[in-house]
């Protein structure tokens, strides 16, 4: 029998909870579901007014992933959707995970949270820019690290402070708050920046996506900026063989990098974090901290 819930008031039936959904440490759904409810708070702080896009890996991530934007099968009258227009469909919506009742269902589903830059209010406005630092290998996070800390410098010296987190995977993201700035000049801004610190460090950096240009370099990508792509939010869970967590960190951690596993976080490491540090990622989402966006682009 299916077990069934109550989440503030919201009846949500949880399935296959002991069912183990990383092989490599045992972690399973129940568990799952159990941390993306103890960081909520936190999380749903990031996906606030923020369309939602999901990857699910119902089986694991040895099991079939699949990218969906559109409101799963089965999506409860109760979860909010709003209108996403798309070239494909103009009618099309995404879900807003706006309440813990809505998180735990979507978790339920066992899937990494993908997100804009805009808020539902003012698609296409971004009020963040990102830069996504992936590495080729052999170049590791330690190299994105030495990227991260030029790209702080250089969005310090435009007056923009940014904010890294892991990717939850092999890499860094990068992220600053912004006044409104429709995404078409917050991408071409981010674009000319990238293309600078290829300029700048030509043995560390690639501003172009082309495989055979990025092994041993980090490849800035810019192009998440666009309005139409998504970033892990902060705090997801991602499908990768240990239960691996996009995490805010300092600029301390990120200077103190040393070996790859430096600036890996599952999802046990994160509530003590929290506890510690608070949201490192908090001056995302007040508004004292939105700044123009530099140059010509933001005029």
């Amino acid at each position: 029998m299916t077990p069934i819930t109550s989440v503030e008031g919201r009846r949500l039936a949880l399935s296959n909870l002991d069912k183990v959904l990383y092989p490599e440490t045992g972690f399973t759904k129940g568990e799952v579901l159990h941390y993306y409810a103890t960081v909520a708070g936190s999380l749903l702080a990031h996906i606030h007014n923020r369309p939602v896009s999901f990857l699910r890996y119902p089986d694991g991530p040895e099991g079939q992933l699949f990218f969906t934007k559109n409101p799963p099968p089965g999506t409860p009258t109760w979860v909010k959707t709003v209108r996403v227009p798309r070239s494909e469909d103009q009618n099309a919506e995404q879900v807003l995970v706006s309440d813990l009742p809505s998180l735990v269902w979507a978790a339920n589903l066992v899937v990494e949270f993908h997100i804009h830059q805009w808020p539902a209010d003012n698609p296409g406005i971004a009020d963040r820019l990102v830069l996504d630092l992936d590495p080729g290998p052999p170049a590791t996070v330690v190299e994105c690290c030495a990227a991260a800390l030029w790209l702080r410098d250089r969005l310090a010296a435009d007056g923009l402070h940014v904010y890294p987190k892991t990717s939850g995977s092999k890499g860094l993201h990068l992220a600053a708050a912004l006044e409104p700035t429709p995404s078409a000049r917050v991408s071409a801004y981010a674009k000319q920046l990238a293309q600078e610190a290829e300029r700048e460090l030509p043995d560390l950096v690639v501003h172009r996506m082309a495989k055979v240009l990025r092994p041993g370099k980090v490849f800035v990508d810019h192009s998440q900026n666009a309005a139409a792509k998504t970033t892990a939010a902060p705090y997801t869970l991602r499908a990768r063989s240990r239960p691996t967590v996009s995490a805010p960190v300092s600029w301390a951690e990120v200077e103190a990098c040393v070996h790859p596993e430096d600036l890996v976080f599952l999802a046990d490491d994160i509530p003590p974090r929290l506890a510690r540090d608070g949201d490192l990622f908090g001056p995302l989402i007040d508004p004292d901290h939105a700044a123009p966006l530099p140059g010509r682009d933001a005029r």
